[in-house]
């Protein structure tokens, strides 16, 4: 069996039991477990399933899945690091910036800590805790906290943002879907998010590949609003094509 056969048999045992072990999947093609495992890292980086301890789970029951901070910190770590540090090259001195919560915009708040002279706009307790000790003007949106995301959301952080004009927002969203666009597990998180766009001159989002071709819940904006995308290197050809097709700037790094 060719790599490229053996990894559409894997994703279509994943599709169709709902998830797969790396020992039971050893076992059924007489592989090692590190090739499986390899072959597993290889399809969650398309974004076709998502990895586990042990295995791998199906996408098609995902848009409800809300992983905690904790957790996405331990994902694509590396990929989430050379995207903040292209994100943060779009900003200039004396910028007003909105970041959204999230581990990748917490990465680009770090990576902003070189600036002198920034306006901060965030939704994330996390984010303006990290900015604390610098002499920017951090703004809080107020409302009420997702204790999973460390965000605020509600009436109070969308009418605040509908105040308020940016130079750039930076998005590190869930799902990218070229046909739906950007979403959410959270409804409430998306209106947020919804607002942030409206409030920005340039609009980016911020997301590693895995996060491509997945749909989450909650619609935040279609791909049309979207001004530019920072993801990585391995963003799958189709993507990049519909990315395109879009009409949505593309930046791997």
């Amino acid at each position: 069996m060719l790599i490229e056969e053996r990894r559409q048999h894997v994703l279509a045992l994943v599709q169709r039991e709902g998830r797969v072990v790396v020992g039971e999947l050893s076992a059924q093609l007489g592989i090692s477990r590190i090739t499986i495992r390899k072959d597993l890292e290889h399809l969650q980086s398309r974004g076709l399933i998502q990895r586990t301890h042990g295995g791998a789970l199906s996408m098609q029951s995902d848009s409800l899945f809300d992983p905690s901070l904790l957790e996405k910190e331990k994902l694509h770590h590396k990929e989430k690091q050379r995207i903040a540090a292209e994100a943060a090259k779009l900003v200039k001195e004396g910028q007003c910036v909105i970041l959204d919560s999230g581990t990748t915009t917490t990465a680009i708040a770090r990576a902003l800590r070189k600036f002198s002279r920034l306006t901060v706009i965030t939704n994330a307790l996390n984010i303006a805790a990290e900015l604390s000790g610098t002499d920017f003007e951090v703004i809080l949106t107020g409302g009420t906290l997702r204790k999973n995301s460390f965000s605020l959301v509600g009436h109070s952080a969308e009418d605040l943002l509908r105040d308020l004009h940016a130079d750039i927002v930076f998005l590190g969203v869930d799902g990218f879907d070229p046909a739906t666009g950007l979403t959410t597990p959270n409804v409430l998180e998306s209106r947020v998010n919804r607002a942030m766009v409206r409030a920005a001159q340039m609009v980016v989002a911020v997301c590693d590949s895995s996060k491509f071709g997945r749909r989450s819940l909650a619609l935040i904006v279609p791909a049309s609003e979207i001004d530019l995308v920072v993801t990585d290197t391995n963003l799958a050809p189709e993507h990049i094509a519909a990315m395109s097709a879009a009409g949505v700037s593309v930046r791997m790094v």
